[in-house]
């Protein structure tokens, strides 16, 4: 992996971007034979453990001398593709951001996970769907059909209707060999009060990973039923008797960086479970923007610096 930082850093991130174009049989580009969760490991051991957001909020596409419009909404999102293909593990596109322009930012959004499929770079989209029957197996097929503008290498999903609720998805997702994220354990205030709930002394938590955990029974090197883990949870898996390990499943953890979470936490969080930590980063990345050079070269500083603190 790249080390280093800065300027030359940018320099040698701009000398190499072309080599990370249309890779055959890379990691993204062809779901199927191959299970999500292996494509998923393959691709953190390549190129450490980071997820990058692609995150186009008002605020960001104007420090980046961007309209909120939608060309200045397909300008960022594009310009995310070419600094972060085929240089990190996965790529995480967040669907409101895309959806807040109406049916023009959806086709954005479909143009830019074709993008990133073939450019053979793991998705990532941030939906966080959860419905019951016909309707979740509606959004299933909309981020994990096979035939799908809008299919996804992964999508993330809340659960809080009931784990098996989301069965639909889960099962589309084995048969495509793509994956999904489940909001298992989040940081925002306002989570504790469902996550911690207890219902005969099991935590709503606790059911989520005991879920996943029956999900991904057998599957190796890794499941392709991961779970959404703050990063900044503080001692909540260990009062929640919450086993990650056990659950061999890939924890998306958002919060590190810019959100506070540090080496020391995520170590304290994730325990026997971080080697399985993909580290969601938006802030600290996007924050190099609008430069593709400098974008690539802080994704690959953060991801450098994401595999030395999460080798325990």
């Amino acid at each position: 992996m790249i080390s280093g930082g800065g300027a030359e850093a940018a320099a040698e991130v701009a000398a190499d971007l072309a080599a990370s174009r249309l890779v055959p049989g890379a990691p993204g580009r062809a779901p199927g034979a191959t299970p999500f969760g292996a494509r998923l490991r393959a691709a953190m051991d390549d190129h450490g453990p980071l997820c990058v957001g692609i995150d186009p909020h008002d605020a960001l596409l104007a420090a980046w001398g961007l309209p909120s419009t939608v060309a200045g909404l397909e300008r960022f999102a594009a310009t995310c593709v070419e600094a972060f293909a085929g240089r990190v593990a996965c790529v995480k596109p967040q669907s409101a951001f895309f959806e807040r322009f109406g049916s023009a930012g959806v086709a954005v959004l479909e143009r830019t996970l074709a993008d990133l499929r073939e450019a053979g770079t793991l998705s990532l989209l941030d939906a966080k769907r959860g419905d019951i029957g016909s309707t979740m197996a509606a959004y299933a097929q909309a981020y994990l059909g096979e035939d799908s503008p809008l299919r996804a290498d992964a999508v993330t999903l809340s659960p809080f209707l009931g784990y098996e609720s989301l069965r639909p998805a889960l099962d589309q997702a084995a048969a495509t060999g793509r994956g999904v994220f489940v909001l298992a354990l989040t940081s925002n205030p306002e989570g504790a009060s469902v996550q911690h709930a207890m219902l005969d002394r099991r935590s709503v938590a606790g059911r989520v990973v005991d879920g996943v955990t029956a999900d991904n029974a057998g599957a190796r090197p890794l499941g392709s039923v991961g779970m959404v883990v703050g990063a900044t949870v503080g001692t909540a898996v260990q009062e929640l008797a919450l086993d990650l390990a056990a659950a061999n499943a890939p924890l998306l953890a958002p919060g590190v960086g810019a959100q506070g979470g540090t080496a020391e936490s995520l170590r304290a969080v994730f325990g026997e479970a971080l080697g399985n930590v993909l580290a969601s980063s938006s802030r600290e990345v996007l924050g190099a923007g609008p430069d593709v050079a400098a974008l690539a070269a802080a994704a690959r500083d953060t991801a450098d610096r994401l595999a030395g603190d999460l080798r325990g």
